[in-house]
């Protein structure tokens, strides 16, 4: 690489940081997560200023553009470890009922609508294989965004109320599920060009890492427990811990699916008290890193294949359609999981509405459908608009349905009533009145 490119590089790197700052603190001023804006402004970067221009490309260059791409992978593969290292063991504890239902009725409804929409969408966008496109549009309409979900929660004082808890035992369902589903219509996507017999790695990977990989580090992690002031033993933990993500994230690539599917099940089988050790010394750093840096440049990567200048009345209807089915299917299969829970209306909603947030997660879907060569850039694009309008819209409905006075409301009754559970102390229809002063 030249000085030359090196120094676009560094450029390209400071634009795009600097834009994400800057639209994450306006995204906040808005009452938003940062990551909304985020988002957004890497979407616009890329086409709009990064891309080129009559003139030629401003900051991609022809030798800056696989760089950045490099950058946005390592960032992606990051995100997805952490995403399975967050996904705690104790999430669902006194909740497994009622997230197992709306989980159930969030995941099979907008599935079964997305199925039947990939079917009236195959004719305007034909890709290599039938069966992948429909597997894959179900899926993307599955998704659940648990980062982004637990951010808003926080940020609307809602991570430690029974509602909350429920939401991202929910959310961590749906991701797993998400992610299974995704695994399987990447699989068949490689099936139609010759690959499917790789695919049959991914039963022992998986046996491998629970089996093998799971109880290695535990013991790793029990030996460095043994000796918490040792330099040298924590620093083994990390390289440990470092290199099993790399091999991790080569094995899934190497077998036909995607690096993320091994940086995410590394995360997800890194025993409890190594999770514990991580988050005290490593973690904050690489979160750090992962949010200011490397995700901003995943972002402007997946703007550059979002191309709306060519829309027509038909693809405004066929973007209409994938809003509808996107937000019905989600709230709709929640709301329904909830109230035949029991839950009262006011809370159903709630949740429904929660998770109907996708965020990065679905951009992090939609980039793996682009590569396999499942979606085209239209529809790529189009879905890209629906990730980002179900994750704003959370928080401005939730201000409506949910606000401030009635979750201080609700805590305060969850104080006086000691319920020793999350599910328990939600408010059924059993229990309160349909209507509440």
């Amino acid at each position: 690489m030249s000085p030359s490119t090196v120094g676009m590089l560094v450029m390209a790197l400071v634009v795009i940081v600097a834009a994400a700052r800057l639209l994450g603190a306006l995204a906040r001023r808005l009452g938003q997560p940062a990551v909304i804006g985020e988002i957004a402004g890497g979407l616009l970067l890329g086409p709009v200023f990064l891309h080129g221009s009559d003139s030629g490309p401003l900051l991609f260059t022809p030798g800056t553009r696989p760089a950045l791409k490099l950058v946005a992978d390592v960032g992606v593969c990051l995100f997805m470890f952490l995403v399975g290292l967050g996904l705690e063991r104790g999430l669902l504890t006194g909740k497994s009922r009622l997230a197992a239902t709306v989980s159930f009725g969030s995941t099979v409804v907008p599935f079964g609508l997305g199925v039947l929409l990939a079917l009236h969408l195959w004719e305007s966008h034909p890709t290599g294989s039938r069966t992948a496109f429909v597997l894959f549009l179900g899926t993307a309409m599955s998704v659940t965004a648990f980062p982004v979900l637990a951010r808003i929660l926080t940020d609307m004082n809602l991570i430690r109320t029974p509602i909350g808890g429920v939401a991202l035992a929910i959310a961590a369902m749906d991701d797993v599920t998400a992610w299974s589903l995704l695994a399987v219509a990447t699989a068949v996507a490689g099936s139609a060009v010759g690959d499917f017999w790789t695919v049959a790695l991914a039963v022992p990977y998986v046996l491998v890492m629970l089996g093998v990989v799971r109880p290695a580090l535990a013991g790793l992690t029990a030996r460095r427990a043994g000796r918490p002031g040792s330099r040298a033993a924590g620093a083994a933990v990390l390289v440990a811990v470092a290199g099993g993500l790399w091999l991790s994230a080569m094995a899934t690539d190497r077998i036909g699916l995607h690096l993320i599917f091994g940086a995410f099940l590394f995360g997800a089988v890194l025993p409890g008290e190594g999770a514990v050790g991580l988050r005290r010394v490593v973690l904050p750093l690489a979160e750090r890193a992962c949010s200011i840096v490397l995700l901003p440049v995943f972002f402007v990567i997946a703007g550059l294949d979002v191309d709306l200048s060519s829309m027509d009345l038909t693809a405004v209807g066929e973007l209409g359609l994938i809003l509808l089915v996107a937000v019905g299917g989600k709230f709709g299969g929640g709301f329904a999981g909830a109230r035949l829970s029991g839950l009262r209306r006011r809370h159903a909603v709630v949740l429904g509405t929660l998770i109907n947030t996708r965020g990065l997660t679905e951009l992090i879907v939609l980039s793996v459908g682009l590569q396999a060569g499942v979606l085209d850039q239209r529809l790529y694009s189009y879905m890209v608009v629906m990730a980002l309008v179900t994750t704003a819209m959370a928080g401005v409905v939730l201000r409506f349905v949910y606000p401030a006075d009635r979750v201080r409301r609700d805590i305060e009754a969850l104080g006086r009533t000691a319920a020793p559970d999350a599910e328990s102390a939600l408010p059924h229809r059993s229990t309160l009145p349909e209507k509440q002063p």
